[in-house]
């Protein structure tokens, strides 16, 4: 079993932080794991992506052309991406800042106000956990608890920002749900 996970956004909107925590929940199960971030000179406001590689035995490459599942948090990410992602993965669509479908049937569409989300929660920062814990929700790819131990030790230095991700991977996982 492999799966490849892209992860396409703004500079700053948690980009490569979602991939990381994926990246790290994966390993922490025990898997084979690759993280390759990417992104602009820009950094904030410019683009960034990564793919998570997850896989029960050695990768061969880090490098895919054709991930099965994308997390689009702007538009620019899904048309560059939506394009690329394998039959039968996920797309899931920040519906709070892109206003069009991917076009794909071949995929599961999730489109959820990721953002908007995120701001009932007290912070828009947040908004990439809220995408995580839709995605990981959605497409099973990781055991939730396993996720959500990721991020209480991701931001075990950041006690104050723990609860909150924790919601916010939860308020992610019903909107996928419903």
């Amino acid at each position: 079993m492999q799966s490849e996970v892209m992860f396409a956004g703004f500079g700053g909107q948690g980009i490569l932080l979602s991939g990381k925590i994926l990246a790290e929940a994966a390993m922490d199960k025990g898997m084979e794991v690759a993280w390759v971030p990417s992104y602009g000179p820009e950094m904030r406001g410019g683009t960034a992506y990564c793919t998570v590689v997850i896989s029960d035995r050695p990768i061969g490459s880090p490098i895919i052309r054709n991930p099965m599942h994308l997390v689009a948090m702007n538009r620019p990410s899904l048309e560059k991406f939506a394009g690329v992602i394998k039959p039968g993965g996920v797309i899931l669509i920040n519906t709070s800042l892109i206003p069009i479908s991917s076009g794909r049937k071949d995929v599961d569409e999730v489109q959820i106000q990721v953002t908007d989300i995120a701001k009932t929660l007290g912070s828009v920062r947040a908004a990439n956990i809220v995408a995580l814990g839709a995605f990981v929700a959605r497409s099973k790819i990781i055991e939730f608890d396993i996720l959500e131990n990721a991020v209480r030790n991701e931001f075990k230095k950041k006690k104050e920002f723990i609860s909150l991700n924790l919601a916010a991977l939860q308020e992610g996982k019903k909107a996928a749900q419903a």
